[in-house]
């Protein structure tokens, strides 16, 4: 475009894909932070474990890592308690439109759930398909169940719909699982 004076003009479009996949994570952190702040449950999300090899020190207030590596495969995302019962579960979003890949929950995290649940605590996953900004609490029997009964590679969204939790976005929670997950104890 020609501007007068000779001045030119160019809008660039500065897209950040730093967050990308943060929103789920984001949402669960402030409706975590909800349910302290009102003692409702106390969950945190569980640091990733990582391992420092080398730092550098440039000065006495500043220092930079430079090389640091996963360390031991990290379990789920949150744990806690909630109405005297220990709460573990796993956050996932996929982009698929029609499914939840089963290859983006490892090994080691599906043994850990199963295990949460055979000792009493409470287990689940939390999914959210993101090109519907739907997002699903799938009680770990549920998922347990598909895994065992069925041949399939993923989750059908059709699955998450018929046996899984649609969890409206809100104010206060942000997301409220906690609603939709049953305490069986004395407690309540």
């Amino acid at each position: 475009m020609k501007y007068p004076n000779g001045i030119k003009k160019t809008y660039e479009s500065k897209v950040s894909y730093g967050n990308r996949g943060m929103t789920l994570e984001e949402d669960l952190n402030i409706s975590n932070e909800y349910y302290r702040d009102t003692n409702e449950a106390i969950i945190y999300k569980k640091p990733t474990p990582i391992t420092i090899h080398k730092v550098d020190f440039p000065s006495r207030r500043e220092a930079i890592i430079r090389d640091a590596r996963f360390g031991i495969p990290s379990t789920t995302d949150y744990n806690g308690i909630y109405r005297g019962k220990y709460i573990d579960f796993e956050a996932k979003e996929t982009t698929n439109k029609t499914s939840f890949p089963l290859s983006n929950i490892h090994a080691h995290q599906i043994t850990h759930l199963c295990r949460i649940i055979e000792h009493g605590g409470i287990g689940f996953l939390i999914v959210r398909f993101t090109s519907f900004n739907e997002t699903y609490l799938l009680e770990g029997k549920d998922f347990f169940q598909f895994i065992d009964n069925e041949k399939r590679k993923s989750i059908p969204r059709t699955y998450f719909q018929k046996v899984g939790k649609l969890i409206p976005i809100g104010l206060r929670p942000r997301l409220d699982y906690l609603k939709y997950i049953e305490v069986n104890n004395e407690n309540k």
